[in-house]
């Protein structure tokens, strides 16, 4: 698949009174690529996430997606362009199944006042779309299990399922590793190899191994500015990524 560029941050900056969390940051998101955002607590990664999602609007700098400036969209106008963001905490409707997780975000996207009285079972467009995108998430065998009965690691598929149902061509994903086993970190990575093939992936994480597994291009932040970016082996080899985060045994990760 040709790399299309999807969205591009140009010089984002946000300042909190006179602290500036994230000063002067670009960022290109290709699709068929997964780009990873590392750095220590505190380097900004969150909120530069926070800005791409529309959940912070940037002091100064712009954000375009598909060659159209979103800069001023809200995280609602940008999700429904195709925009989807994961969080750190686990967003999703425990006493429901996994279907029904799924499907309640693909109608989402497809509301129609005139049938807000048709049960949920005659939508069967939702149903198909959910049943697909539970399938890339990596859960098709949990498709009518009860989501807060379910694995850590499971939930945290459930919810990109989640995404994927709103028709998202980029995802934010904010460290979805968190909190897993070795096993479940290995699906994962599994999931996330396969929807870079379609999609544009922000992967922010702290689980090295994942990172240097899954990503075609790593930023590491450090007080809010870019330090590098470039290919795993690049920042494998940096003096600088290793003295600011990584530590002198990066180059054996």
């Amino acid at each position: 698949m040709i790399e299309t560029l999807l969205l591009k941050a140009t010089g984002i900056t946000k300042l909190y009174g006179g602290l500036a969390a994230n000063q002067d940051v670009n960022l290109e998101l290709h699709r068929g690529q997964l780009h990873a955002l590392l750095g220590p607590n505190g380097a900004g990664k969150s909120t530069c996430i926070n800005m791409l999602s529309g959940d912070a609007v940037p002091t100064s700098g712009t954000i375009d997606f598909l060659g159209k400036n979103i800069t001023n969209l809200n995280a609602w106008q940008r999700s429904q362009a195709g925009i989807g963001r994961s969080y750190q905490r686990t967003n999703i409707f425990p006493q429901f199944s996994v279907l029904e997780n799924v499907r309640l975000a693909a109608q989402s996207r497809n509301q129609n006042a005139a049938k807000i009285f048709l049960k949920a079972d005659k939508m069967q467009w939702a149903i198909d779309k959910a049943l697909c995108c539970i399938e890339e998430a990596g859960l098709k065998d949990r498709v009518n299990s009860i989501a807060g009965f379910m694995s850590h690691g499971e939930q945290r598929q459930l919810e990109i399922a989640m995404v994927l149902a709103t028709d998202a061509q980029v995802l934010l994903l904010d460290e979805p590793l968190a909190g897993m086993g070795s096993e479940e970190s290995e699906n994962m990575v599994e999931v996330l190899k396969k929807l870079r093939q379609s999609k544009a992936i922000l992967l922010v994480e702290h689980d090295m191994d994942a990172v240097f597994a899954v990503a075609d291009v790593i930023t590491v932040m450090v007080n809010g500015q870019v330090l590098e970016s470039g290919s795993p082996s690049q920042i494998k080899n940096s003096v600088a990524v290793q003295e600011a985060y990584l530590g002198e045994g990066a180059h054996h990760v």
